[in-house]
């Protein structure tokens, strides 16, 4: 199987990369610097094939992905910074590149009869209540721009092609890039005492556990909408925070506050992140490890 991956210089990109050199397939790597720009630790994706591609140009994403021929197209590149997001300069460039560049890659998926994979938020929901989202749900209320262009990308993969995987996952972290763990154990490090909220309620995503799961995904036809993260519960960005400094032997003072305490951010962010993985074990797919255990492996991969 060959599989053309965007976003290789993220997290989620690489680690993908990686698992599919692990089983012995063809993965061609893209993003949009000149040269692989990710984590240069000697992992696989280092020295898989690199096609460079801005996902908002229709003419190179027809003409690069054309050229990779492949069966599967997974597409991790996004427009991921939620703030600067709301911008009045940046909107129409989030929409190029979130919408857009995703409407460009199923056109072409449509074209070649490749299956797509579409890495989507909890963000395309209002982040209320407290029930948990299920990926079969429609009840779109984008609290920001990030969210709003990313439901566009998603309505524009589901418009445009039968066999398609939307992934809807939440509080990612990885090796390859800068993530909520590795925020936290530099101001841990600098620091007697940390705020952090306890009324947003999520469960983390690990990129190594969810590359597997995706990997796995593409070899079926059991397309839809998934929601994925690792199992272990919900939890706040505060309790989260407590398992990373108790793991990582720090005595840091870790304070709780609300959302309003800590202070209004340019974009509003969901106090309700809980994502229903339930369909996941429905259709026969194996659910990511507990959360606290993803923590453990993934500080065993990094220095701090």
């Amino acid at each position: 199987m060959r599989v053309f991956v965007t976003g290789v210089a993220g997290q989620l990109g690489h680690d993908i990369m990686n698992e599919l050199a692990k089983r012995g397939m063809t993965g061609i790597g893209s993003d949009i610097a000149p040269v692989y720009s990710g984590a240069q630790d000697g992992s696989a994706v280092v020295n898989m094939p690199y096609r460079q591609l801005d996902i908002t140009d229709a003419d190179a994403v027809s003409s690069v992905i054309r050229e990779a021929a492949p069966d599967v197209v997974v597409h991790c590149a996004a427009w991921t910074a939620v703030d600067m997001a709301e911008d009045d300069d940046k909107v129409d460039k989030v929409r190029a590149i979130n919408a857009g560049g995703t409407a460009n890659i199923a056109a072409v998926c449509k074209d070649i009869d490749a299956k797509m994979v579409y890495i989507s938020t909890d963000y395309v929901f209002d982040g209320q209540g407290t029930e948990p989202w299920k990926p079969d749900c429609r009840d779109y209320k984008p609290m920001n721009v990030y969210g709003q262009t990313k439901l566009e990308g998603e309505l524009a993969v589901s418009g445009t092609l039968e066999k398609y995987f939307i992934v809807r996952i939440a509080w990612v972290f990885g090796v390859n890039g800068k993530n909520f763990i590795k925020t936290m154990l530099n101001v841990g490090k600098k620091y007697d005492t940390v705020r952090v909220v306890n009324d947003q309620i999520g469960t983390p995503t690990y990129t190594y556990d969810l590359a597997r799961l995706l990997v796995d995904m593409i070899g079926t036809d059991k397309y839809g909408y998934y929601h994925v993260t690792n199992e272990g519960g919900y939890i706040s960005w505060y309790e989260f925070t407590l398992e990373i400094f108790r793991q990582a032997g720090y005595t840091t003072k870790v304070v709780p506050v609300t959302t309003e305490e800590y202070g209004l951010s340019k974009a509003a962010r969901p106090a309700n992140s809980r994502l229903d993985k339930s369909k996941l074990v429905e259709m026969g797919f194996e659910p990511l490890p507990d959360w606290r255990d993803a923590v453990s492996r993934y500080l065993k991969q990094i220095e701090y």
